[in-house]
């Protein structure tokens, strides 16, 4: 059985996976049907990646996840 990591080892390799861990911001964006791609094409441009579209608050609206990685 191997001896636990001492608690120095273990803070650097936090650090170490904290400093090159992805950082990302999220939004939550209105859809309506009939621009759908044209909203998606816009938030695209500005660096936001699609991660899941969900049903509005009414049948003529979605509600799209987007993601981007932080800067």
């Amino acid at each position: 059985m191997a001896a636990p990591a001492a608690p120095d080892a273990t803070r650097r390799v936090r650090a170490v996976y904290s400093a090159t861990m992805k950082r990302y911001e999220y939004s939550t964006v209105p859809l309506l049907t009939h621009a759908t791609k044209q909203i998606l094409d816009n938030w695209g441009q500005d660096g936001w990646e699609l991660v899941t579209v969900i049903p509005g608050p009414n049948p003529e609206q979605l509600v799209a996840y987007m993601k981007r990685e932080k800067e």
